[in-house]
């Protein structure tokens, strides 16, 4: 059965645990936690609802065990990057409007991708450069948005992830989380918490992947090669098993290792590896995971 985040279903969709807008909460909150106390929204992104809702899923799993209270705001829409990156300031705006209203009232926002939160962070308060007030409103917020990774070790202090993971894998720095947000050891602090995993890092783990959002679909040949590029880095570590915190550069890389063949490689989330879903070795292929 689909396990889909959306906005019309509200009492079957929401991560379990996580809190609706004026219900009580559940799951897990530690009364020692200073974080408790506070409203923690979880901005999921339009990739995850559409693609991969298990990442929604386990970033909630991650906040609970931090001590956080987290809450899911249903109608939450997307972020308006796509909008902004072709050059349509009046639909980036008019979503970035619809954002504050949705996510002001929070005490901090956690997305589990470097690309959307480095939108919120570094380009809403230009959208709104010719109003004052409402840019200051901007600012506010957009300084209590974190990329997850950053916010469970600079935020919440996390020491030891809950999950476990069994096998050897190497991390790709997104570009949007890396370049806007300064997202690299965070990630790697965590998943060296893990006992049972080890990073084989690449020869340039900084390297784009060739995603871009629309320069992927532009100049497919170029976004290709340079996937093709970052994936015999991949395959050079011996690794069976490519992590990183963005979905887009996950389908990206994804789509470019079947279509050449490699039906072995797994291409993981940050968070689905810190909760520890998947507690097979690292080589287990797409086909044990139920795909196809």
């Amino acid at each position: 059965m689909e396990q889909r985040i959306n906005q019309t279903d509200t009492a079957s969709t929401a991560p379990s645990g996580a809190r609706r807008s004026n219900e009580p909460t559940l799951g897990i909150e530690s009364t020692t936690s200073p974080l408790a106390s506070l409203r923690v929204a979880l901005f999921y992104t339009c990739l995850v609802d559409m693609m991969r809702p298990e990442i929604a899923f386990a970033s909630v799993r991650l906040l609970e065990d931090a001590g956080c209270k987290v809450e899911v705001p249903l109608a939450q829409t997307c972020c308006g990057q796509p909008g902004f990156n072709a050059g349509d300031q009046h639909v980036a705006r008019d979503l970035a409007l619809q954002w504050l209203g949705m996510f002001e009232s929070f005490d901090y926002v956690v997305v589990p991708s470097g690309s959307c939160a480095g939108m919120v962070r570094k380009h809403y308060s230009e959208l709104f450069r010719h109003d004052p007030d409402l840019r200051v409103r901007m600012q506010r917020l957009t300084e209590r948005t974190w990329e997850l990774s950053s916010f469970l070790v600079d935020v919440c202090g996390m020491q030891k992830p809950p999950g476990n993971f069994r096998g050897e894998i190497t991390y790709h720095d997104a570009c949007s989380g890396l370049r806007e947000l300064g997202v690299q050891a965070q990630p790697r602090q965590l998943l060296n918490h893990m006992p049972d995993l080890t990073i084989k890092e690449m020869q340039d783990s900084r390297a784009c992947c060739g995603f871009g959002g629309s320069f992927s679909v532009k100049y497919g040949a170029i976004s290709a090669s340079i996937a093709d590029e970052k994936i015999a880095q991949i395959q050079q570590t011996g690794t069976k098993c490519v992590v990183m915190g963005d979905l887009g550069c996950m389908l990206h890389l994804e789509g470019r290792l079947r279509r050449c063949g490699d039906e072995q490689t797994r291409v993981m989330h940050v968070a689905e590896v810190l909760v520890g879903d998947y507690q097979q070795a690292a080589g287990t292929t797409a086909a044990s995971r139920g795909e196809g």
